[in-house]
């Protein structure tokens, strides 16, 4: 199955953009929104990622067209602080943006101080569940029974047994990614080798923002004899993309259909499918609601029975094997029917 995210427009990296749909005080054309448009902060690798970021800014684009709105997105620093972040939302919502989005579990605590100051703006964070307020909307995902997708693929895919998996940092948001992805290997050949890798421990070391070391660790693991490597590493696992395609083994991309991204067209041949998570559907419902009067709040979360997570099957040599889609479409249908339950440790 493919979820139907929102497409992602080809994007370059910048300080911040403004979009140009309406003037800064003009109303949707509902005439029901008041604010001044959408603020949507970036998550570690910031946009250009081809990933994780770049499905929220094509939320964001699809919403500022469909509602005549503007809106606004802002770029993270290296090395800033959860006071840099909170900061950032500060001047977002003083400045009249309604709703405030927070791209990543890491601005969860900036969001909750905000939202308590701003209780009129609504306020959305992607992959957290933790702030819990009247004016927040905690977008959240099963990532693992994407993963548990991909690593049913994988299994199929593979000739030599041998598969691995590159998540970007060591912490519980990617081990949902791992566990599924094992799961769901083992599930089709239960004593497939898996090689299984993080980048780094902390965030603020780069495991989401270098494609050098993804390049290295998708290295490493094909060495091993892993033909088939999944990646949890948003912009790090362009390098995972590129070295799998140059070593001619396949790669399983994440968050978006990395096949169809113009920044990796050159590798896309090696793109075996990719674990979706609909970020940007998630942030243009939550902009939809807030135009409508009736914002949501509380968990929101994306499944596979919702269309908030799934897998690409763009790539025609994958759509050619007819065992691997039966595989991957049977045990979506199994999950779906609460035949499997998918592990998040």
């Amino acid at each position: 199955m493919t979820v139907a995210v929102i497409a992602l427009a080809a994007t370059g990296c910048g300080e911040s953009s403004t979009g140009s749909k309406a003037s800064d005080t003009e109303s949707s054309s509902s005439g029901a929104y008041k604010g001044k448009g959408i603020g949507l902060a970036y998550d570690i690798g910031g946009k250009g990622d081809q990933s994780f970021n770049d499905a929220a800014y094509a939320g964001l684009q699809k919403a500022e067209k469909e509602f005549g709105i503007t809106g606004r997105d802002v770029e993270p620093q290296d090395g800033e602080t959860d006071a840099d972040k909170i900061q950032r939302l500060t001047q977002l919502a003083q400045a009249g943006y309604n709703p405030v989005i927070g791209v990543g579990f890491v601005y969860g605590p900036a969001v909750k101080e905000v939202a308590a100051k701003f209780p009129n703006t609504t306020f959305g964070i992607i992959d957290d569940e933790t702030v819990q307020a009247k004016n927040v909307a905690d977008m959240v995902f099963h990532e693992e029974q994407a993963s548990y997708l991909a690593g049913v693929a994988a299994a199929k895919a593979s000739k030599k047994g041998h598969i691995g998996f590159i998540g970007g940092v060591d912490i519980p948001l990617i081990h949902k990614f791992e566990a599924g992805y094992i799961q769901g290997a083992k599930s089709v050949v239960p004593n497939i080798k898996i090689e299984s890798q993080y980048l780094t421990e902390t965030p603020q070391e780069g495991g989401f923002s270098s494609p050098d070391k993804g390049k290295d660790a998708a290295s490493g693991q094909i060495e091993a004899g892993a033909d088939v490597i999944y990646h949890a590493a948003g912009l790090s696992g362009q390098g995972v993309i590129t070295e799998s395609a140059a070593k001619k083994v396949w790669a399983i991309g994440v968050d978006s259909d990395q096949y169809n991204q113009s920044a990796l067209a050159s590798y896309k041949d090696y793109i075996l499918g990719s674990a979706l998570k609909n970020v940007g559907g998630a942030v243009y419902d939550l902009v939809k609601s807030v135009v409508d009067g009736k914002p949501l709040s509380g968990v929101v979360r994306g499944s596979l029975s919702n269309d908030g997570v799934g897998f690409a099957d763009s790539n025609p040599k994958y759509k050619a094997m007819t065992d691997v889609v039966a595989a991957v479409e049977k045990a979506e249908k199994d999950i779906v029917d609460g035949k499997v339950t998918v592990n998040t440790k």
